[in-house]
């Protein structure tokens, strides 16, 4: 494959995942960027849990952790690189750049780093900064590529699920390192001890699946969100890529046909 077939994607959670696969899909080499430790919590479906785990099989994608591009051997496989400053884009002259980090705010991604540079979620407006944006709030206009503007706000509740919507997260009480009891894809019930954190106990505010719990290694502060319980209860969906991802991947795919 050519060079100019290269995307790197800064961002290995869920949402990124989405659009890790489907540039793997279109037969683009992907590499990833992540930090020393990813905040993710829906480790099961991203490609961040390669930091951890040095490999993750998501559906029929393979990520692998690689501590420089001279060990990605196998281009077919999706190379995750610690690299939070985007040092390695500037030396590798992608034709495409994602950043899909989350961050709600502008991590300092730019329309100099490759011919086409996007960003998903807010944060970011088009064109002064990058490209083009893709919308992440469910709704109408999810998926949307924005030429001019900006994506919605971030409210910071999530999408509601059979009438929850901040009642299915997992927030941690207290500063420190999480000791998860249960396992992704477990059945929990209302009031069940999820996790501690030293002596604070958390537990599930609702019935449901297990979708997310944070890596063991990551020291969190208070508040941060943790976990995820999903009341549709359905343990499949905890290991395959969401719908709402590969919506924001489609919008994604949209860009790099029709603005480069």
């Amino acid at each position: 494959m050519k060079k100019d077939k290269l995307a790197i994607v800064r961002g290995g959670g869920d949402l990124a995942t989405g659009v890790i696969y489907r540039l793997w899909k279109a037969n683009f080499h992907v590499l990833c960027l992540e930090t020393n430790y990813p905040l993710v919590v829906r480790r099961t479906v991203a490609v961040a849990s390669a930091i951890f785990e040095e490999k993750i099989v998501i559906e029929d994608m393979c990520a692998v952790r690689v501590n420089s591009l001279a060990e990605w051997n196998d281009r077919r496989k999706i190379a995750v690189m610690i690299d939070e400053k985007g040092t390695s884009i500037k030396e590798n002259r992608p034709s495409v750049v994602v950043d899909a980090t989350m961050m709600k705010r502008f991590t300092g991604t730019s329309k100099e780093m490759a011919p086409l540079v996007l960003a998903i979620g807010p944060g970011f407006s088009a064109p002064e900064q990058v490209h083009g944006v893709i919308e992440t709030k469910r709704g109408h206009y999810l998926g949307r590529l924005i030429t001019k503007g900006s994506a919605l706000p971030n409210t910071g509740i999530p999408g509601m699920e059979m009438g929850y919507t901040t009642q299915r997260l997992l927030r941690a009480p207290a500063e420190g390192y999480v000791k998860n009891l249960r396992n992704i894809g477990d059945h929990v019930e209302q009031g069940d001890l999820v996790a501690k954190i030293d002596d604070f106990e958390i537990r599930s505010n609702i019935s449901g699946v297990l979708r997310g719990l944070i890596h063991p290694s990551v020291k969190v502060k208070e508040g941060l969100k943790i976990g995820d319980v999903d009341p549709r209860d359905i343990k499949e969906h905890c290991f395959t890529i969401t719908d709402k991802a590969l919506a924001v991947a489609g919008g994604v795919l949209e860009a790099i046909l029709s603005l480069s």
